[in-house]
């Protein structure tokens, strides 16, 4: 266990590596955790608020999207009665975890890390079977997590060390950064582990209190988490894991006037829904409502004719098809030069032909499913669209033969900048391709959506990589590498425009949004 009463001795932050699964130490644990977690599928889990645990007749039954016969397992659903109790739990612990010590409270994050860290493995066939993630996908998302909670602990200690201000004789003035209250944490079932962590771990650290409602296709990883912090002693009412429906979180909890700040991530439409409910003040209400919101987009890989051709491709493959294209990150729009536009298309589809799929509790398949049937039925009528729209030269099947929410990987051509397909967040395995005149068109439709989360540039031409700093509008630009993948502490990640508040997840100011600043001059 770290001491962390003097913070200079703990070791400098380092991202946790994924597994190679190509060394058979690391496949032969993968399968065995696969099977342990398999035996304790239709496991039911609890509401727990307070320390109390609640059931209730209503529940959510988590399937495995690869087989949705499998039942991962069965959580209780809560009403407004127990989202009242969970407020109030929240609210009661406040009064005692906001005093506590900064340095005792990153300490709960370093031994939720090192307890994450020996269950490695069983967090990831977790997500295997509960969202359809590959083995790499679902350790990286682990990884992810136990980086943001060594991350933040750090952080923590900075933000509550001494801040600087000017002195000036006859006071002494100080700045301390105070927390906010009880908060409302909505993460997302697409990185249920990583973000669900983030989000919670940086409330709870700097002083908060929260309601957790996970979301409903992803329950039991969270439950999962849930008995991490349990099993460390984290005080009863920090965190109230509260499962429940959608409506729950937006119409109720969002709303409520005991609600100080809500954190979610997830769609454009939702997040302006959280956003608009927050801003109106509530009877009894007698602060404004801070949201932190991550949303959508529709994010770009741009090649320009002096680029790597080879390493274009695959970045545009991986960028497009990690994770069925379910990310936020994901490069879902190819914009490329005319002059190289033909033999890059050739190269993508090379490498989309060797991309193998179907139920990713099996190592040699890449690409899963997506989440549910309701996503399935939506894609599909994004590729109905996409055949009127653009040349579909790829996929384009749903593969239900696969026996599961299978979807091909589906690669349009000839897509007009403005087209659906190549303006709205589809989340699911789709490429729109789209031919630019030269550079400056490139530009010109890579920043032509309401998004601006990610971005990527192929070129070799430095002038082009300078302007593009400048010029390509997105919270996340990268050169010469794929659109996903953002490191804790390495990328800080957030959007622009519809794709958020640019909230810089795992950077230096993340912290800040779950804080109040308070100055204090004593005469002297």
């Amino acid at each position: 266990m770290y001491e962390v009463t003097d913070w200079t001795i703990i070791p400098p932050f380092k991202n946790e590596p994924v597994a190679d699964f190509s060394k058979p130490e690391n496949e032969h644990k993968m399968k065995e955790a696969l099977e342990k977690v398999y035996k304790e599928f239709g496991k039911e889990y609890d509401i727990v608020i307070g320390g109390k645990t609640y059931k209730t007749e209503k529940k959510i039954r988590s399937i495995n999207p690869s087989k949705p016969d499998e039942v991962v397992g069965v959580v209780s659903s809560a009403n407004e009665e127990l989202a009242e109790k969970a407020l109030e739990a929240a609210w009661e612990a406040f009064k005692t975890w906001s005093k506590t010590p900064a340095h005792v409270r990153a300490e709960y994050l370093l031994k939720a890390a090192k307890k994450i860290r020996e269950r490695k493995f069983e967090f990831d066939a977790v997500m295997v079977y509960e969202v359809g993630k590959n083995w790499v996908e679902a350790d990286a998302d682990t990884s992810e997590a136990i980086d943001f909670l060594e991350f933040y602990a750090r952080e923590m200690l900075r933000y509550a060390s001494e801040q600087p201000v000017v002195r000036i004789p006859g006071e002494y003035n100080e700045l301390r950064y105070i927390p906010l209250g009880v908060g409302i944490i909505i993460p997302p079932w697409n990185f249920p582990l990583a973000i669900l962590i983030g989000m919670t771990s940086a409330a709870i650290v700097t002083g908060n209190t929260v309601v957790l409602k996970p979301a409903s296709d992803s329950p039991v990883i969270a439950a999962k988490f849930f008995e991490v912090l349990q099993e460390i002693g984290l005080p009863d009412g920090v965190v109230n894991f509260l499962p429940g429906s959608g409506a729950l979180a937006g119409e109720f909890l969002v709303k409520h006037p005991k609600t100080r700040f809500i954190s979610f991530t997830g769609s454009k439409d939702v997040g302006l829904r959280i956003h608009e409910l927050a801003a109106k003040p509530q009877p009894g209400q007698i602060w404004i409502k801070r949201t932190v919101l991550e949303m959508g987009g529709k994010d770009a890989v741009v090649v320009d004719e002096t680029a790597d051709l080879d390493a274009a491709a695959e970045g545009i493959i991986v960028s497009a098809f990690g994770f069925q294209g379910q990310k936020c990150s994901a490069g879902s729009r190819a914009v490329i030069v005319k002059d190289v536009y033909d033999v890059l298309i050739e190269k993508v589809i090379e490498r989309a032909k060797k991309i193998t799929i179907g139920d990713v509790r099996y190592k040699e398949n890449w690409l899963g499913p997506v989440v549910n049937k309701s996503s399935m039925e939506k894609i599909m009528a994004y590729i109905e669209i996409g055949k009127k729209e653009g040349q579909l030269i790829f996929g384009g099947n749903a593969r239900e033969d696969l026996g599961g929410y299978f979807i091909e990987p589906t690669i349009f051509k000839d897509v007009p900048w403005d087209a659906r397909i190549a303006q709205e967040e589809i989340f699911g395995p789709v490429l729109a391709i789209i031919k630019a005149e030269d550079f400056d068109d490139a530009l010109r439709i890579a920043n032509a959506t309401e998004y601006g989360l990610t971005g990527s540039l192929y070129s070799r031409d430095r002038s082009r990589i300078e302007r593009a700093k400048e010029e390509f509008h997105v919270g996340n630009l990268y050169f010469n590498r794929k659109s996903t993948g953002a490191l804790v502490g390495v990328h800080p990640f957030g959007g622009f425009n519809m794709s958020g508040t640019d909230s810089k997840a795992g950077g230096r100011d993340y912290l800040g949004l779950f804080l109040q600043a308070k100055a204090i001059s004593e005469k002297i």
